[in-house]
């Protein structure tokens, strides 16, 4: 009895340990069974619109930068020194005219001076009567006999003695009317009053500076160009700056400097600007423009077209062209001007089919799918 149940159970494994070998054949050979044909057709990366460079004719600039200064400074200082300042008639911003009254200078002490040499003046004048008139009598007297010859040399020397110390009295009185005209300070030229120091009741100096005037109102841009630029300007050329609120004005180069500064490497080119008091540059500001050098065609893509990637340039050239698919393959370019959206672009033919829209969001080899872009687009 026993023996039979060993027999048994030895029966149960033997039945077990065939049924999983049988579970594991079978999944043994589904797993061996072939597998369906992968799908070899490669889905593209990316719908996008193709464009062709547009060859247009745009203008050809020199871009640059520099200070705005006046075009000529006067400095407007007192010509009598250690006297007081009565008045001061005009202040920072004014535009005056050639001649009129900046400040005035006390008179009196110069007045008392010009009545004393006028004074003078009019004493010799009446001393040269009186020896013009004894030198007259003595030379009639002479003719008669009743004067000497060294009389009458005494005469003609006393009249010329009083009629150079009338002249010297004159020429004193003149000296004295010109302090007296200089008692008021006046405007050397038209212009616009750029700086102020005088103040009423400080004493006038020698060499100081009371105005500073921007003659006519003329400012000029004194734009830095390289060495290599120079040989492009020439007097007349047309630039364009723009003002700090946007707004764009135009001078006209009127000088180069014939010289190069050793340690820049750049030269000055002198731009006469519209005249100060505009509101829109003034003396002292950094600006930067433009030199207008003409017109000269340029290969051109949408802005859209061109990626930077690393600090180049780069465009999605299309090989391979099969149906609506290609393969697009970047393509590094150099890039130019750039105007209303578009970009110059140099080192690709004009047949060449790039990626206009979406060339950001592909790599190089790239399958994509072309489509045709919008009438609005195509258009413009």
């Amino acid at each position: 009895m026993l023996k039979f149940m060993h027999n048994k159970r030895f029966l149960i494994l033997l039945g077990a340990l065939l049924a999983v070998l049988a579970l594991g054949f079978a999944l043994f050979g589904r797993s061996k069974a072939p597998n369906p044909l992968p799908d070899t057709t490669t889905r593209p990366a990316l719908t996008v619109t193709v464009t062709l460079p547009q060859q247009l004719d745009w203008p050809k600039t020199l871009a640059a930068s520099g200070n705005i200064a006046a075009w000529q400074e006067a400095i407007i200082g007192a010509e009598i020194s250690n006297y007081r300042l009565t008045g001061v008639y005009a202040n920072v911003g004014d535009l005056v005219r050639k001649g009129q009254i900046l400040a005035s200078i006390d008179q009196a002490t110069v007045a008392s001076e010009h009545d004393e040499a006028r004074a003078a003046v009019a004493e010799l004048e009446a001393t040269l009567v009186e020896v013009r008139a004894n030198s007259e009598r003595a030379r009639q007297l002479r003719e008669r006999g009743f004067f000497s010859p060294q009389q009458s040399t005494q005469s003609i020397t006393a009249e010329q003695t009083a009629a150079a110390r009338l002249r010297a009295a004159r020429a004193r009185l003149e000296a004295a009317s010109l302090r007296m005209a200089r008692t008021r300070i006046v405007a050397s030229d038209d212009g616009i009053i750029s700086a102020r120091a005088a103040t009423v009741g400080s004493l006038t100096q020698p060499g100081q500076e009371l105005f500073r005037l921007i003659r006519h109102g003329r400012l000029e841009w004194r734009a830095e160009v390289t060495a290599a630029e120079l040989a492009a300007l020439k007097p007349g050329l047309v630039a364009t700056l723009t003002a700090p609120d946007g707004q764009t004005l135009t001078g006209t180069v009127r000088a180069i400097a014939p010289t190069v500064d050793p340690l820049t490497r750049t030269a000055l080119v002198y731009v006469d600007l519209p005249p100060a008091g505009s509101g829109m540059l003034g003396s002292g500001m950094f600006a930067r423009g433009e030199f207008q050098l003409g017109r000269q065609p340029a290969l051109t893509l949408p802005q859209a077209a061109v990626i930077l990637r690393e600090g180049f340039a780069y465009v999605f050239r299309l090989e391979d062209e099969s149906g609506a698919t290609a393969r697009a393959s970047l393509t590094k370019v150099t890039t130019g001007r750039r105007q209303d959206g578009r970009v110059e672009i140099i080192g690709l033919a004009a047949d060449t089919r790039v990626v206009a829209s979406g060339a950001g969001f592909l790599a190089d080899g790239d399958i994509v799918r072309i489509v045709a872009e919008p009438a609005g687009k195509a258009a413009q």
